[in-house]
């Protein structure tokens, strides 16, 4: 007796195929975070200012956002899976270059190219598993992406922690910034064995390789998962409400200051008077910190609701950052520092770090969802729908 759909396990070429777009999440979150340990030294390095850190840090979001905007059309046209295989190549370039920087204006460049390939894999990796993963599978399939980026994130402070450990000298910060090229690597290898987008080959006329490929991962082509009308656009006249619900909302969860926290975490850490060991170990317990909440919030965000999941995350982030203020302002209790910047990340994690991209995702019309991942502004390191 044949198994239902429901029942059926997933072929390999899915596995796989799913894995390698997830590990292109953890990539994202990666690249993103990894900054926080080596902005010290840096700043020494190059003798930098702060307005000068500030372009060195910025210089990734430049190109995220290029990335972001320009990866849609390559994209249509090469499929997602060999747009991702290229962003794997740009952070492989990126993580060689910023190790080997012999020069500001190398390191930005690089620093800049790992920004294209951040924003690039935020539209292509999750356009790619959500046209191959079965529709039964597909939200928990996609969802792997999102898991992936905050464990990049959390991967990239126990990294950068650990390799301080190794006492590796004035050369730590480039063997910290190294390392993203590894799985880098690995990324461009397990995209090579995927098959393409049985959904994009059908779109481009491409019937019997499309069969083939849906055949390599284990299910039939459905004539109900046709892919979206070639004129599908995003228009202000069709889509006012939605895209300023979009807008407003991606807004305010940037003026949050996540990114701030992100990428300048250890620097918080030191200016509130702790040794750099143990700013680092700290790192590390708030990337803990925003995995935890992150599952959380995922397993209970249809029960609890979007809103009400935003609404008490917006009063938990107000209160930890009022009180880190007041804790950096003044100079006392700096012990405390640590619990109230966990409880601004639990906050966040909780609520716009799980539900932003869900809600947006769910607000527009399925012809133009994946036009929203390609211009909607985006939370640097955070989960995209």
């Amino acid at each position: 007796m044949e198994s239902s759909p429901a029942m059926r396990p997933m072929s390999p070429t899915l596995v796989g195929a799913v894995a390698a777009a997830a590990l292109a999440g953890l990539l994202f979150g990666f690249d993103t975070a990894v900054i926080a340990g080596v902005t010290g030294d840096i700043s020494r390095v190059y003798s930098l200012t702060p307005a000068t850190l500030g372009i060195t840090v910025s210089s990734a979001l430049w190109g995220t956002l290029l990335g972001a905007m320009a990866s849609g059309k390559p994209g249509d046209r090469y499929g997602s899976r060999d747009g991702l295989r290229a962003m794997a190549v740009l952070y492989f370039i990126s993580s060689i270059g910023c190790a080997l920087a012999w020069s500001w204006p190398v390191l930005l460049t690089a620093r800049f190219i790992g920004g294209v390939a951040i924003g690039g894999s935020s539209v292509l990796a999750p356009v790619y598993m959500a046209e191959i993963a079965p529709a039964r599978r597909r939200g928990a399939l996609v969802g792997l992406f999102q898991i992936n980026i905050v464990v990049g994130i959390l991967v990239a402070y126990l990294s950068n922690f650990l390799l301080d450990q190794l006492a590796l000298g004035l050369s730590a910060w480039r063997w910290k910034l190294a390392v993203t090229a590894l799985p880098a690597t690995l990324l461009w290898l397990m995209l090579a064995r995927a098959p393409q987008s049985p959904r994009w080959l059908r779109a481009q006329g491409r019937d019997e390789e499309a069969h083939a490929a849906q055949t390599r991962l284990g299910g039939d082509l459905d004539p109900s998962e046709a892919p979206s009308p070639p004129g599908a656009r995003l228009s202000w006249r069709l889509y006012r409400k939605p895209i300023l619900l979009a807008v407003t909302l991606a807004l305010f969860n940037q003026l949050t200051g996540i990114n701030a926290l992100l990428y300048y975490l250890n620097d918080i850490f030191a200016a509130a008077g702790f040794g750099h060991a143990t700013a680092g170990l700290q790192a590390v317990a708030i990337g803990a910190t925003n995995l935890v909440f992150t599952l959380l919030a995922m397993s209970v965000i249809d029960r609890f609701g979007r809103k009400r999941l935003l609404l008490v995350g917006s009063v938990g982030m107000a209160v930890c950052l009022g009180l880190a203020a007041w804790i950096l302002d003044g100079g006392h209790h700096s012990s405390w520092l640590l619990y109230v910047l966990v409880g601004f990340i639990a906050a966040f994690a909780f609520s716009q770090g799980a539900v932003i991209w869900v809600y947006i995702s769910e607000i527009f019309p399925t012809p133009v969802r994946a036009r929203d991942r390609r211009w909607a502004p985006r939370p640097i390191g955070w989960p995209t729908p």
